[in-house]
């Protein structure tokens, strides 16, 4: 990885010598198909025409490939040995001229790990099937190119594939003399070009719209997906949110959408949720559901439709300079999809799953080591891909919500139209967005950039009441924290909710808005109300903050929580309660009590799927020891209890089903698991799909209840690609030491299994019940990720040493051990650091909270 980093500096000084004028990349992907060489990788022909220009005449730069070799090279005409100008990632060119050809034909190598070509054989039928995913710079493994998102140009493919196959990329496309061609694009960067191939089932349809002043739009879409999943292949649906989604965009942006057709690819193996390439998307496939799922699901594959098609303006239109501002497309895109599923679709409530789910990916990030800046300090490639993280997604969402509340809606909107219309398929940096929504709001956006998008950590708000004689309000304030980390002390633009029983509800009765903007704010507006029993500071989640309480109103979420009857009031006070558990100012007890005595009153399933989540966690890190049996068993328990209770054939009772899964721990839970299996046992309403029987076996094998046999003959049931992704997991989560070892092997010593099984291994190998059998590998684990990471693509070493850190092993020696490592491998990878710190930060949390809870106990 190391030789194949870019630094900023670099990609700088290229920009200011070069600019790219157009790409012609003619790839043969027939070798795709047949039998694998005898020795090395199989690889595909690429070749490249590259037209650019030169500031500096005679002049030395480079171009970027990663590729096992290069057949033939030429500079304007001339001929340059691979094997003197080509190390395996640059290509190196001297002596530019004002104009230049570049011509490269290479061999480049298909992927298993999702980056670059990728390639998968469908097990259930044997059909393969190709994509491309390049961000942040992996283009550079299929054809040769200047791999920065400032040198933006034109791209011309044509694409020789095998017989029957049809090839979707950017721009439209037809099949003429057996080589499929397809449309020059818009000058876009090089990270969001894409090749989509093989026997896909497509289906289409198409957009139209006519503007108030007559000119008429018309948009072809198509969805496209693996055969063998045709028959779940919901792409009505798909089409629906698309429709509106560009409805609404096209109401908003006054910019019609600038790339032809859209399609819409769903593939296998894929590393992200999605990507944004103009006219061609690409999802993970498990956005197409193979059984009953929960409204949650479908609200969140609207929001990712929308979050990709909000890049066609915000990223693929105008464009970051370089990785320091991805925000500008990012937290853009993020806000987005939530703003545009509230306006535009059925998913009406989806600023509660924003509050509750994406809020608190950006809480945890946020304070750990690593946190940094919304506009972050990128100084290289390796940098840039880890930073696609909770801060650039779902903090800078909530900071551009806030930005709506304190500038006003209709100034942003004002301002996103002139920053389409000024940088239309240019870069940009922090300062060109400030400046047009200073025009539109009349604001000094200067400090508010410094305190939101300039500086790291998270501020906590809690309320101060002074009630006077008669039980009334007499002052209220809001308190304003920050990290010593993080000293800093934003403007929020809250509004404050006083709530009370009426009728056996809790129920808001007073409210204010208020900028709060130092230490301590008296929000005066709410002086002479009646006595509150519940404040919850930053009502409707207008800003980014944590939220606390004062005791009182602590004391009545704990009696009373489940009365609340605003949902997304009750989503923000879960998410608070949360994050005093995992600042260990709540016990973990306290939390899983809370969700038992609770959660089965919650409406939003969205919500609940998140409490599940949470109570898991707090069992597996922050309770005490000493407790995690009582609290597994108080949990099974109360999950059995709540799925016999819930509605039958309701998405609260295959939630619940879900649920008690995971936490199933004894003999008589597992009974139930086996008997629901095997049809002995029977919920009413309860149908056990293929995807549900799979989540039953997971906790069945991981207690020895089921054997390897079995789950041989569950894929032959479901002898597909997912069946064939949850037989690993749940092979590698068998209770057997040669079992661990083996998956390590296979994960850690081998390059055999594809990006998606090194995952699913990861899932099995990691079980909460298993520490003993793990305990083994928490030193092996620090012998070998710098050895990983050297050797192994970086998704590969991220999910490795994500995955295997042994935080199940929660104690102060594995504490120490991480700190041994730190100390003595000072001059690794800095990415590779930052990932054993995000790890050790965690660690040391769940220590805390441990500790709080034992406590709490005593």
């Amino acid at each position: 990885m190391p030789g194949e980093n870019l630094s900023r500096d670099e990609a700088r000084e290229r920009a200011a010598l070069l600019s790219v004028d157009g790409y012609d990349v003619s790839l043969d992907l027939r070798s795709a198909l047949g039998e694998a060489p005898a020795e090395g990788p199989r690889t595909f022909r690429s070749v490249t025409t590259l037209r650019f220009r030169c500031a500096e005449p005679g002049a030395s730069s480079f171009a970027d490939l990663i590729a096992p070799s290069v057949t033939a090279l030429s500079l304007n005409g001339r001929d340059l040995d691979p094997g003197e100008v080509f190390d395996g990632s640059r290509i190196r060119l001297d002596d530019l001229a004002a104009e230049n050809e570049l011509v490269v034909d290479a061999r480049c190598a298909y992927s298993r790990t999702g980056e670059g070509m990728h390639r998968f054989v469908d097990p259930e039928d044997g059909e393969v099937y190709l994509y491309t995913q390049y961000e942040p710079a992996d283009s550079r493994r299929v054809f040769a190119n200047f791999e920065q998102p400032d040198l933006k140009a034109p791209f011309r493919f044509e694409v020789r594939a095998p017989e029957g196959w049809t090839v979707w990329s950017n721009g439209a496309g037809d099949l003429r003399d057996e080589v499929w061609r397809f449309a020059e694009t818009k000058p876009i960067s090089t990270y969001i070009t894409c090749v989509v191939a093989g026997p896909y089932h497509y289906v289409t349809d198409r957009y139209e719209r006519t503007f108030e002043d007559g000119t008429r739009l018309e948009i072809p879409l198509g969805a496209l997906c693996r055969k063998g999943l045709a028959k779940h292949f919901d792409a009505d649906d798909v089409f629906l949110i698309t429709k509106q989604g560009l409805d609404f965009f096209h109401d908003r942006f006054d910019h019609p959408y600038p790339f032809g057709k859209y399609d819409q690819a769903f593939v296998p193996e894929y590393n992200l949720g999605a990507m944004e390439n103009p006219g061609l998307v690409t999802f993970r496939e498990e956005y197409i559901f193979r059984g009953k799922v929960t409204r949650a699901s479908y609200e969140g594959r609207a929001n990712t439709i929308l979050h990709e098609m909000a890049h066609m303006w915000f990223g693929d239109l105008v464009t970051m300079e370089w990785w320091d501002d991805l925000w500008l497309k990012e937290s853009f895109a993020d806000f987005m999809g939530a703003f545009a599923n509230v306006g535009a679709t059925r998913f009406e409530h989806a600023w509660i799953t924003f509050a509750n789910r994406r809020k608190a990916w950006a809480y945890r990030a946020d304070q750990l080591p690593s946190t940094h800046p919304i506009t972050a300090d990128i100084r290289d490639l390796e940098d840039a891909k880890l930073n696609f993280d909770g801060i650039t997604y779902a903090k800078g969402a909530s900071v551009l919500k806030q930005l709506v509340a304190y500038v006003g809606q209709d100034a942003f909107l004002e301002g996103a139209r002139r920053y389409f219309k000024r940088h239309a398929y240019g870069n940009t940096r922090l300062g060109d967005l400030l400046a047009v929504l200073e025009e539109t709001s009349g604001r000094d956006m200067t400090e508010w950039s410094r305190a939101w998008l300039q500086t790291a950590g998270v501020n906590s708000l809690t309320p101060q009441v002074l009630l006077s004689t008669d039980g009334r309000v007499e002052e209220l304030a809001v308190v304003q924290e920050a990290a010593e980390s993080h000293p800093t002390i934003r403007p929020h633009r809250v509004a404050i909710g006083l709530y009370r029983a009426e009728g056996g509800a809790l129920v808001r009765y007073a409210r204010a808005e208020a900028d709060v903007a130092g230490p301590r704010t008296v929000v005066a507006e709410l002086a002479g109300e009646q006595a509150p029993e519940l404040v919850l500071v930053n009502d409707e989640d207008l800003t980014y903050c944590k939220i606390r309480f004062d005791e009182t109103s602590l004391a009545t979420l704990r009696a009373r929580l489940g009365d609340l009857t605003d949902p997304l009031a009750r989503a923000l006070c879960w998410s608070a309660l949360w994050n005093l558990t995992r600042d260990a100012l709540l016990p973990a007890r306290d939390f899983v009590d809370l969700v038992l005595r609770f959660a089965g009153r919650e409406s939003d399933i969205g919500v609940l799927q998140m409490l599940h989540a949470w109570a898991e966690s707090a069992l597996t890190h922050y309770v005490a020891p000493e407790w995690r049996a009582t609290g597994a068993r108080l949990l099974s328990e109360g999950a059995l209890r709540e799925l016999r209770a819930a509605e039958p054939g309701s998405q609260h009772q295959l939630t619940w089903a879900r649920f008690f899964a995971a936490a199933a721990e004894g003999e008589a839970d597992l009974a139930v698991l086996r008997g629901l299996l095997d049809g002995t046992e029977k919920i009413d309403g309860l149908e056990v799909d293929q995807e549900l029987r799979w989540t039953f076996l997971e906790p069945l094998t991981a207690h020895g209840v089921v054997d390897e046999a079995a789950l041989a003959a569950e894929l032959a049931r479901d002898d597909t690609a997912s069946g064939k992704r949850h037989e690993v997991r749940c092979l590698a989560a068998r209770p057997s030491a040669e079992v661990k070892a083996r998956a390590w092997e296979q994960v850690v010593e081998s390059e055999t299994l594809s990006n998606a099984l090194v995952e699913a291994t990861i899932a099995g190998f990691a079980q909460p019940s298993q520490r003993e059998l793990l305990a083994p590998y928490a030193g092996r684990y620090f012998e070998v990720i710098e050895r990983v990471w050297a050797e192994r693509s970086i998704q590969i070493g991220m999910d490795v040493v994500r995955g295997l850190y042994p935080s199940l092993h929660a104690s102060q020696e594995t504490l120490a051990a991480t700190d041994a490592w730190l100390g003595a491998h000072e001059d690794a990878a800095p990415a590779l650091r930052r990932l054993v710190l995000e790890a050790r930060d965690d660690l040391a949390r769940g220590l805390r909270g441990q500790a709080r809870d034992a406590a709490a106990a005593g």
